[in-house]
């Protein structure tokens, strides 16, 4: 990247929250309290599904992974978030800025190809329960977790590789807490038509794709359900599907709020503050979601309680 007069951008500065100046200190302790229970709910869970062998099934192995995902891109924002509150340098490196955007792609999309995983592997479970086992096998969950790295990794890498190409002729304040595509081509003097356009057809393509299996997914798994003919079968059914369907709508939900709103300056507080929702607050929700929702989490917390309690 560079200044439109030739010279090299070693850096940009994170302009944050500018306009909660004087609540920098209140956000700083709200967010490092969420950053710790996000860090040791995920954490938790990572090891939890690790050590019961109850949870060693496909809906928990996707877990597993989305854990790891959601620890991978809100560490690759928040720390520097909460430097950035309780500090006057508030600058960023280039690679430091490239790392972030990149990390913080990839891992995103990883998170919507994840949940999608699941949402197929809980069709399967009840609507195709005798072929269960043969459709879900270990080498078909593999495969759908190293897709969604795949997709998550050549997503970012396109996004951020057109940045590189870039230049800045006024500034080098990102109006954001962190580094993200859209504030970053805010600034930019360049010709930003084909970073947009890649910007709306990736996005655009992995929000499309992702939301169409998991809306088909449970169309047909309502549809089984409602065939159950007992109400306690059908509570049973449901019951199995309502953690993921929470973390669903909570995840696309803000994802949609993010990025389909009209490109307006009055709007980009509203969107830093749907940004820590979906970057800094999502990732600890998940883990509380399925841990309080769950019936075999529950259980699992439990006898590793009476074991080590």
């Amino acid at each position: 990247m560079t200044h439109g007069n030739g010279t090299e951008v070693t850096e940009f500065i994170l302009l944050g929250f500018g306009a909660q100046h004087r609540f920098q200190h209140v956000l700083f302790i709200l967010f490092l309290l969420i950053y710790i229970t996000s860090m040791v709910g995920n954490i938790g869970m990572i090891l939890l599904i690790k050590a019961d062998s109850r949870l060693q099934t496909p809906m928990y192995f996707f877990l597993q992974h989305l854990a790891f995902a959601d620890i991978c891109y809100t560490t690759a924002i928040t720390p520097k978030t909460l430097q950035n509150l309780i500090s006057e340098n508030k600058s960023i490196s280039f690679i430091g800025c490239v790392m972030q955007a990149w990390i913080y792609g990839t891992f995103g999309t990883n998170d919507c190809y994840l949940l999608a995983a699941m949402a197929v592997d809980r069709y399967v479970a009840i609507c195709k329960p005798l072929r269960y086992s043969t459709v879900m096998s270990h080498t078909v969950c593999i495969l759908l977790v190293a897709g969604s790295y795949v997709i998550g990794s050549i997503n970012s890498s396109v996004h951020v590789g057109l940045m590189f190409s870039l230049t800045f002729c006024k500034s080098h304040n990102i109006n954001h807490f962190f580094c993200d595509a859209p504030p970053i081509l805010a600034i930019s003097c360049s010709d930003i038509g084909m970073n947009i356009i890649l910007l709306v057809v990736f996005v655009g393509f992995n929000l499309t794709f992702t939301m169409s299996v998991v809306i088909f997914s449970y169309i047909y798994i309502l549809a089984s359900i409602l065939k159950v003919p007992s109400t306690a079968g059908r509570k049973k059914a449901f019951s199995t599907c309502a953690s993921h369907l929470t973390a669903v709508t909570i995840f696309y939900g803000t994802f949609f709020y993010m990025y389909l709103q009209p490109n307006s300056n009055d709007l980009q507080e509203n969107m830093k503050f749907a940004s820590v929702f979906y970057g800094i607050v999502i990732p600890m929700l998940n883990p509380l979601i399925y841990s309080l929702r769950n019936k075999e989490v529950k259980e699992a917390l439990l006898g590793i309680g009476k074991k080590y309690f």
